[in-house]
């Protein structure tokens, strides 16, 4: 009768957590629900003796565990990189490798943006400004933010190399299940668009000015 009640208990809260999960919208606040639940249901089964539901929350418990751990992780990375130097690398884990040939065109302008790229190996070039990414360089990010998503540049590769790839739908993806990723995600972003502009205000200086409209006259 004491393990019954116990085991209802058990039970009990951990109902509680699962019902608490369904309610929340953050996915790491939903994982350490999760995982709180998976406890109290583990130690009902085991309570019970129950082979199923041991081996059932003994597998779910760890997944639901790493799964956490990687979502702070990125939370981390994107944080450290929004407040120091601007790189993407932390997105490396959720990015799919694909190889590009020397000249080959990633993509030109006016194609619709759908996914943006990290520079592993290789020398890529921006065809309409000249702006150059070698390793580590991100590229096609501001696209997701662009209101018609449609390339402003076209991108070729200049040297054979290596590119991560992450589709727009990934990253919304991650952007919902937690909103903390998508605020240093907006914040990086940002800055990387006031470096371009800068990059762009440098090049026009280092231009020789245009002749004057009378001395073209005369």
């Amino acid at each position: 009768m004491v393990h019954l009640h116990a085991y209802l208990i058990l039970q009990a809260i951990a109902a509680v957590f699962v019902v608490a999960s369904v309610t929340m919208k953050g996915m790491v606040r939903l994982r350490v629900s999760g995982i709180i639940s998976n406890v109290f249901d583990f130690l009902a089964a085991a309570l019970s003796l129950s082979i199923v539901g041991i081996v059932k929350y003994g597998v779910v418990l760890p997944v639901n565990y790493v799964r956490l751990r990687e979502m702070m992780k990125l939370i981390k990375r994107a944080e450290l990189a929004a407040s120091g130097f601007p790189t993407m690398e932390w997105l490396k884990p959720f990015m799919h490798r694909r190889p590009a040939k020397a000249g080959e065109l990633i993509f030109k302008k006016g194609d619709m943006a759908d996914r943006m790229y990290l520079v592993a190996t290789g020398k890529y070039q921006l065809v309409e400004s000249g702006i150059e990414f070698v390793n580590g360089g991100m590229v096609g990010e501001l696209g997701l933010l662009s209101p018609d998503n449609h390339r402003t540049q076209g991108l070729r590769c200049m040297e054979a190399g290596d590119l991560y790839e992450i589709s727009y739908d990934h990253v919304r993806e991650l952007y919902f299940q937690n909103p903390e990723f998508g605020f240093y995600f907006l914040k990086l972003t940002s800055k990387r668009l006031f470096e371009n502009i800068a990059h762009l205000e440098s090049e026009l200086a280092r231009r020789p000015p245009a002749p004057a409209a009378d001395a073209a006259l005369a």
